[in-house]
């Protein structure tokens, strides 16, 4: 090292004698980068990137003050819901850490200002309506009803994994032919990531062999079987003249297809209907058939319990209800003056 530290060598040099030239800075330089976009998702990169265009589009410039900051918030106040204008502050926030300015978001005028707006324009969480089990029998029986063809063997498939696997719909697009394990019991579904597990610990996902009438790993297997996939995505794309595609479904196509069938049920909350509907579905649903805490959050592959818990209580607002005792002791006390 002495020898090394003796002469004028550039920091590439270095790096070339101590890690060899497979490690010159022009290659760490560009494992570095790869691990940095690695570190944020796709879609939050998206989200911030389109947080950055709406604040320079309204006039704003990048880096920029707490001023400017109070400015935009007030400005978008009424016509922003306040959940965006948290994600766009933190957008903000983040291109200022990243690029090593003062970060302005962090004034505490600027978050005072932004929970001011919070209180006097702040709404409650639009939620997607949680399917019911009479819901999934409607929307079953409406596609067994439909002519046998290759878009409704999907649809079926699709609807009941969805369902009993309690994913999310970036999840149900990611399932590949090669994350399924066939057991004696049902189906094993092993996704390499997912929303809650970006660095890739891996996720399982076990569904059981149902009845005849209701059996969604035997629905799956007939899907696998007509559309004759072995490898690649399990969910594809079916277009109008009933050609399976190659690449996997759209996130955003696992919506419009509910909405289509939520349509054809005629169902009253289609604008409330998503993806989410099926995995709100699962866990409200099994919460009033009193299936317990810990088999709720395993199938659903929640992590915060605070939200499982919330899904509970929806669940059992009617079950768990003090009114009903109460109406009971009125009811017995009344008859009693008879």
């Amino acid at each position: 090292m002495k020898e090394i530290d003796s002469n004028p060598v550039s920091l590439a040099s270095k790096n070339d004698l101590l890690l060899g030239e497979a490690s010159s800075l022009p290659a760490l330089e560009a494992k570095h980068q790869q691990y940095l976009q690695a570190a944020t998702s796709d879609n939050t990169r998206k989200t911030y990137r389109s947080a950055i265009r709406h604040f320079e589009r309204w006039g704003g410039r990048l880096p920029t003050d707490n001023e400017t900051l109070i400015r935009y918030l007030v400005d978008h106040a009424e016509s922003l819901n306040t959940r965006t204008l948290e994600v766009r502050l933190t957008a903000l926030s983040q291109w200022h850490r990243f690029q090593g300015f003062n970060d302005p978001a962090q004034d505490p005028t600027v978050r005072k200002t932004l929970k001011g707006i919070g209180r006097t324009h702040g709404k409650p969480k639009k939620k997607a309506q949680a399917l019911r089990l009479q819901d999934m029998v409607t929307m079953l029986t409406h596609l067994n009803q439909q002519a046998p063809s290759l878009k409704r063997t999907r649809d079926k498939a699709l609807l009941l994994i969805a369902y009993f696997g309690g994913f999310r719909r970036s999840e149900l697009v990611m399932i590949e032919a090669g994350h399924l394990s066939w057991e004696p019991e049902g189906l094993i579904i092993e996704l390499p990531k997912s929303k809650t597990d970006q660095e890739g610990k891996g996720m399982l996902r076990a569904i059981p062999y149902g009845s005849k009438t209701v059996c969604p790993v035997t629905s799956l297997k007939e899907w696998l079987a007509d559309s004759d996939i072995s490898e690649g995505p399990v969910f594809r794309p079916v277009n109008r003249w009933g050609q399976l595609q190659p690449k996997a479904m759209s996130p955003g196509s696992i919506n419009d297809l509910l909405k289509t069938i939520g349509k054809a049920c005629n169902f009253d909350f289609v604008p409330d209907l998503s993806s989410h509907s099926l995995r709100r579905g699962l866990a409200t649903t099994s919460a009033r058939e009193n299936v317990d805490f810990e088999t709720i959050k395993k199938q659903g592959g929640w992590k915060s319990d605070a939200t499982v818990w919330g899904y509970i209580d929806e669940g059992r607002l009617f079950t768990d209800n003090v009114t009903h005792t109460l109406i009971d002791r009125i009811s017995e006390l009344i008859g009693r003056q008879k």
